[in-house]
């Protein structure tokens, strides 16, 4: 009998988009999303300039919120459509277009080389383009969600990542938090409850004061106040578990696990190798 799972192919998996306000740039994201993968669902989380117009001739699953929930409750909502419909992983992306859609084939082969990982685009590439207070802010709560892991994570704030099905699952009935909390949540309460570790991928990410309006709107992130929440909260839940020692020398023994087959990155081009 072989209990090896199924590799994911696009067929098998959902590209879940929250929107919230992105008439802008969301056609492009949509269109590239659908380039590789045949299962898009956008989720409207309350929008009032048109985003849900600018896609309606598209053959996406559009989901619409009647009034402004946030994006833990916009991705709760994908992904329920996608467990609904039996898929097997399930893509995000952020719908301001800051993310390619030319890296999903790259999630999926990270993926299926770590079959129940997720895998994370970080933005490794092209540095210097991120801003020094987006940089700052993104080191600042890659140290939180160790700490809420017990591993080190590459960019755990990047909105494109890849989940399991059951992750997905997990999220949908037993992960709190709200905004960007929830995705900090999910990667802490998969690691905690079924084990699952992270992998990234070296993506490039494109920013508003880099590339200039009217290209991109300016991020609904905020760092100082979106970190405040998402540190505080993770912090809370760590000392209410104790032992903060053993935590610290397990986070210092499982650096960032990065695939990188072409060895861009070489202090991880070892990670490439499943382990």
């Amino acid at each position: 009998m072989n209990d090896q799972p199924q590799p994911l192919t696009p067929g098998r998996i959902a590209v879940v988009v929250p929107a919230l306000n992105e008439a802008l740039r969301i056609r492009g994201v949509v269109q590239g999303a659908l380039h590789h993968c045949p299962n898009v669902i956008v989720v409207d989380d309350g929008s009032d300039d048109g985003t849900a117009d600018a896609i309606a001739d598209l053959p996406v699953v559009l989901l619409r919120h009647a009034t402004r929930m946030g994006k833990g409750a916009g991705l709760r909502t994908g992904f329920a459509e996608a467990l609904r419909r039996g898929l097997d992983a399930v893509v995000t992306m952020d719908g301001d277009g800051q993310h390619s859609a030319d890296d999903i084939p790259r999630l999926l082969a990270a993926a299926n080389r770590r079959p129940g990982w997720i895998v994370i685009g970080a933005r490794l590439r092209k540095r210097a383009n991120q801003p020094l207070y987006r940089r700052l802010a993104n080191e600042f709560g890659d140290w939180g969600i160790a700490w809420g892991t017990g591993y080190q994570v590459a960019d755990s704030q990047s909105g494109q990542r890849l989940y399991p099905a059951e992750v997905c699952r997990l999220a949908c009935t037993g992960v709190p938090g709200e905004d960007f909390v929830f995705e900090a949540q999910v990667v802490m309460s998969a690691a905690q409850g079924l084990g699952t570790r992270c992998v990234s991928i070296p993506i490039e990410a494109r920013y508003n004061l880099v590339h200039a309006a009217p290209d991109f709107r300016p991020s609904h992130f905020r760092p100082l106040r979106d970190l405040w929440r998402i540190t505080s909260h993770i912090v809370l839940q760590c000392v209410r578990r104790g032992g903060l020692w053993q935590v610290h020398r397990r986070v210092r023994a499982h650096p960032p696990v990065i695939d990188d087959p072409a060895g861009e990155f070489a202090t991880d081009a070892h990670a490439a190798q499943p382990r």
